[in-house]
């Protein structure tokens, strides 16, 4: 099978079950703006391989799981209305995110301010993603109440754990968290 199909070269593409739709479809700009915030991910897990600090293997077993679930809620976006999910998303995907927030904000020092996002690079890396989550949960939002539930929440919660992970990151591999009005 050839990369290319030429079937999109008129500005279409497929949805599970091959359903045709534009290409600024907004169910193609959800599930597109998540591939986005996936790729984001594994840019700054990438950062992170020539890195060592404690909970590196750990975090890195983590985001497999979490790359994997986020092509999952975007295939859960690509599917017709009407036509049965292949990957579902559960409540327990939510679950396991919150013990990850918990375990990894735990595990660095208090917030008592906002602050800026940057660091190593896989940290900074991560609140690009984070923000990027965040513009597919408004996207999502934007499709209306044909989105399940679970695939609202679950954006919701990514987001904030990649604001964990970039802290974790950044703290483990020794980048001061600079806070607004710092110099």
């Amino acid at each position: 099978m050839k990369i290319y199909t030429k079937t999109g070269d008129k500005g279409t593409t497929s949805l599970v079950y091959g359903t045709r739709v534009a290409k600024n479809d907004p169910l193609v700009d959800a599930y597109g703006t998540c591939d986005e915030a996936n790729t984001l991910i594994g840019l700054a897990v990438g950062h992170l391989n020539a890195e060592f600090f404690d909970e590196k293997e750990e975090l890195l077993k983590v985001f497999h799981e979490i790359q994997t679930t986020l092509f999952h809620v975007g295939a859960e976006l690509a599917t017709p209305k009407g036509k049965e999910v292949k990957w579902k998303l559960a409540e327990e995907d939510i679950t396991k995110l919150e013990q990850w927030i918990d375990q990894y904000d735990d595990a660095v020092p208090t917030l008592s301010n906002f602050i800026l996002p940057g660091g190593h690079p896989s940290g900074a890396t991560f609140h690009v993603a984070r923000t990027v989550v965040r513009r597919a949960e408004r996207t999502v939002l934007s499709i209306g109440e044909d989105v399940s539930p679970n695939v609202l929440a679950y954006l919701n919660r990514l987001s904030d754990f990649l604001f964990v992970a970039a802290r974790l990151v950044n703290q483990r591999l020794g980048r001061v968290e600079r806070g607004l009005h710092e110099k």
